[in-house]
């Protein structure tokens, strides 16, 4: 039976990849989109380039009869969010796509985004959504959370190595590049052509991204101590993708054999051959990861780096991933479509 669904915040980046993904879906059928500031007007004119499918008209999400509605994506700000679901129905399925459920304890949550929790005893019951890891969590969930898409780039990096036990804990670096539609739809002066083309910056430098805070909580917690490693997020002058590259000490033929054997039933994560490494070329506009390792030139030391898209693995995507496992569907469903290239 097809499953109804809504999406809030449908106006976004995020929104409109969730459309784009849902609308070949052939277990899920959308029944219903919000965008309160643009509520009223076609997805065709706010988006011209799903012109070709039908798809109801944006309103308020107050106006939506959630009564037939399976599952509620929520695609909008932090601070909104938590706002909003607090007020949908107490039995509704919602895969959120903002940071406000990401962390659980609500004073991280104050530290890393300013403001108190409004919805604190939700924030308990969210499960984190990186599916790979929380696979089992997920599939019995009503609230789950989806992560940042700098920090499901990091987590795919490092995961399998903290586990297995293979690299240091006290000198992990990333560095990563970021596409910048990560940043969001709204207009901001350093995001307008001319001031963001033909250059390349560094950002949240110092340990400052909001993202960190999830790095914390879950190497600390696979860890079983205290683990915070050095992250360096860097703005790319291009629509999508993240490039990861990970610094850390440990064997690298023991780094690439701990990836080979955690990924090698995922669908969607791909180790390259040892000593390949990828380009995020070759994962636009899919669900799929691609990791490569080489060594370092200094003995005892592996390079790690990790391509994704940020607007579909690193969010839409993965947020379908969790919405087919919350409704009992196929995981795979509706994304095993092979990368845009060139």
């Amino acid at each position: 039976m097809t499953k109804k669904i809504a999406i809030i915040g449908a106006s976004g980046y995020t929104g409109a990849e969730l459309i784009r993904l849902i609308s070949s879906h052939p277990g899920m059928e959308i029944a219903a989109l919000a965008a309160n500031s643009k509520a009223g007007q076609k997805m065709s004119d706010v988006f011209p380039f799903l012109r070709h499918l039908d798809l109801p008209e944006l309103v308020t999400w107050e106006q939506i009869d959630f009564s037939g509605i399976d599952l509620c994506f929520c695609a909008l700000p932090h601070k909104t969010s938590q706002e909003v679901i607090s007020q949908l129905p107490a039995d509704m399925k919602i895969v959120d796509l903002s940071a406000d459920f990401r962390l659980r304890d609500p004073e991280a949550y104050k530290k890393w985004y300013g403001n108190d929790h409004a919805a604190v005893e939700m924030q308990k019951e969210a499960v984190y959504g990186l599916t790979e890891f929380y696979r089992d969590e997920i599939a019995g969930a009503r609230l789950v959370a989806g992560t940042g898409c700098n920090a499901a780039t990091g987590q795919f990096t490092l995961r399998p190595l903290i586990s297995a036990g293979v690299i240091g804990l006290d000198d992990i670096i990333l560095d990563m590049k970021c596409a910048v539609s990560g940043a969001g739809r709204s207009l901001k002066e350093n995001l307008l052509h001319a001031e963001l083309s033909e250059g390349y910056n560094a950002y949240a430098v110092g340990g400052t991204h909001r993202h960190q805070g999830e790095f914390d909580q879950e190497f600390s917690k696979l860890a079983g101590r205290p683990v915070q490693i050095q992250f360096t997020p860097h703005l790319l002058p291009v629509n999508r993708g993240i490039l990861s590259t990970g610094y850390v000490s440990g064997e690298p033929q023991a780094v690439y054999d701990a990836l080979v054997a955690a990924y090698a039933d995922e669908p969607f994560v791909q180790v390259l051959p040892f000593g390949q490494t990828p380009s995020t070329h070759d994962v636009r506009g899919s669900n799929f990861v691609h990791i490569g390792v080489t060594g370092d030139r200094i003995a005892g030391r592996a390079i790690v780096v990790t391509a994704l898209d940020n607007l579909c693995k690193g969010s839409s995507g993965q947020a379908l991933q969790n919405a087919n496992l919350m409704l009992g569907l196929p995981e795979t469903q509706g994304l095993m479509m092979a990368p845009l290239f060139p």
